[in-house]
């Protein structure tokens, strides 16, 4: 599915790897009072979520499959020719798909759950982001496997090599557009959930992947600070921030804390049910 049916309401999930899983939190509250949404839009680790939904998913399979798709495996073995490229650049042709850690097992992940599943097949509409590596441009998938959007959206600048889909070589959506509101305005919908997050600093960086995850967050946080606050003043839709609050720290692979990052986002979106009722309200008797 590509066009939404109607343009009522978004739900638009930021980067922030597990406690992106607070937005089933948020779904889990929508589906109680029954208000459906009508497009869906997911960058970085958000990405997985939002297409695990899109595809008709329970909130319990979605945990289960993502509980499978993103867990230490993904970079438990490292690119040893990478290395030795950034070593021995001219001996060992250095070029722009460096990455840190071998993907196979993300790969292989990705590949067991959605196969050679495309956009066509969603029930809710989805777009997914990622950034031109050469151009630093956000690109908007909507077309094609999911497993290659997917793949895309997520490879972390140092960690995974950037991803070839089309004539693209693309890199983290995190990188451009964290908090992706701008495509749900685009398509023209009339309210939109945002759920972001801001990655804390890590209490300790002693190792060479804590430090570039830790490069990494302070850009992202910068840009998703900037971003939001451009698109909270000239947007022509009415955007509600549902930001969990998270008293535990929650880091790249708590997948263990993921149902209390999914309570921390029912909590998050309770408090902003009854404003989102009442302009669902007003939509619909005008």
């Amino acid at each position: 599915m590509n066009q939404p049916q109607n343009n009522r309401l978004a739900l638009v999930i930021g980067s922030g790897a597990v406690k992106c899983a607070a937005a089933l939190g948020v779904w889990k509250v929508l589906n109680r009072v029954g208000i459906e949404v009508d497009l869906l839009v997911g960058c970085s680790g958000g990405s997985l979520f939002a297409t695990t939904m899109a595809l008709g998913y329970s909130v319990d399979e979605c945990i289960e499959l993502t509980q499978r798709l993103w867990n230490r495996s993904i970079t438990r073995k490292r690119d040893t020719r990478s290395f030795l490229k950034a070593l021995l650049p001219q001996v060992f042709k250095f070029d722009e798909r460096f990455g840190m850690f071998d993907d196979h097992a993300m790969l292989k992940n990705l590949r067991a759950v959605f196969g050679e599943s495309t956009f066509t097949e969603t029930v809710v509409p989805l777009y997914l982001v990622a950034t031109d590596f050469h151009t630093g441009e956000p690109v908007v998938l909507d077309r094609g496997t999911l497993v290659d959007a997917l793949r895309a959206s997520i490879s972390v600048p140092f960690i995974w090599r950037p991803w070839r889909v089309g004539e693209r070589l693309l890199i983290d959506g995190a990188v451009s557009n964290p908090l992706p509101v701008d495509v749900a305005i685009r398509e023209g919908v009339e309210l939109i959930l945002a759920v972001g997050f801001e990655t804390p600093a890590p209490r300790r960086i002693k190792s060479i992947s804590r430090f570039v995850f830790h490069l990494n967050s302070v850009m992202t946080n910068n840009l998703y600070r900037a971003n939001f606050a451009f698109h909270n003043l000239a947007h022509h839709a009415e955007i509600i921030t549902v930001m969990p609050d998270f008293t535990q720290q929650v880091t790249l692979f708590d997948t263990y804390l993921i149902p209390y990052v999914i309570q921390q986002g029912e909590h998050a979106m309770e408090q902003q049910l009854p404003y989102l009722q009442r302009l669902l309200g007003e939509i619909h008797s005008s």
